[in-house]
């Protein structure tokens, strides 16, 4: 059984992502033990790791950093291998920076920004709430079987902008396009909430149970 640590660093909408994680395995038949933790030694040792994240960057960048964990979760990804996915604010860490409430310092696991979402048109309001459609960049095996333009659901005022167009899966649009999903070799994130899109948010996540990059 494979064992998919979801970090508990104060920051995350951890036990939505649990229901939704062990649903998606259940359905799909994946033998998975979804561990919600902030023990080192288990993210360290895990075969897949999650990071969620809700609120502002600064502060879910802080908790990460005071939980102990961001050692463990890079041997676990870079070290080892393991498939990650980061969920919302979990995805917008990956960047070099965020830029909400200053400049902070992200992961760095993918080149880029977090910046304030402007739309074009001035009667779309932040933060950009609920369903929108996803449009795709690129094949890749985390949205097997999900359609474009299949809708996510979305809470958030800042996107990543990647430095390399290569690192984005999916777009979606408000008042212009931004970036949904990224994925560079085994890291990937989502801008939208699986754990709240139904049917198509568990494709993803029992994509990610079975992605092998």
């Amino acid at each position: 059984m494979q064992t998919v640590a979801l970090i508990d660093y104060g920051s995350g909408n951890l036990r939505s992502a649990e229901k939704a994680l062990r649903e998606a395995a259940r359905r799909h038949g994946i033998d998975a033990d979804i561990v919600v933790t902030a023990d080192p030694g288990i993210v360290a040792a895990a075969d897949r790791v999650v990071l969620p994240g809700v609120g502002a960057f600064a502060s879910c960048r802080a908790g990460l950093d005071a939980s102990g964990v961001y050692d463990a979760m890079n041997e676990a990804v870079h070290a080892k291998g393991a498939p990650f996915l980061g969920i919302c604010v979990g995805h917008q860490l990956l960047a070099t920076e965020g830029l909400e409430f200053g400049v902070t310092p992200g992961l760095d696991w993918i080149g880029g920004q977090v910046k304030k979402i402007e739309p074009c048109d001035p009667t779309l309001t932040i933060p950009h709430m609920g369903w929108n459609a996803i449009a795709f960049a690129r094949d890749h095996a985390l949205f097997k079987g999900v359609e474009s333009g299949a809708h996510m659901y979305y809470a958030n005022s800042f996107a990543l902008a990647p430095t390399d167009p290569a690192d984005v899966l999916a777009t979606t649009d408000h008042g212009g396009p931004f970036t949904a999903a990224v994925a560079k070799g085994n890291v990937a994130g989502v801008q939208f909430h699986p754990e709240k899109s139904q049917a198509a948010g568990l494709a993803l996540l029992a994509n990610f149970l079975e992605w092998r990059p």
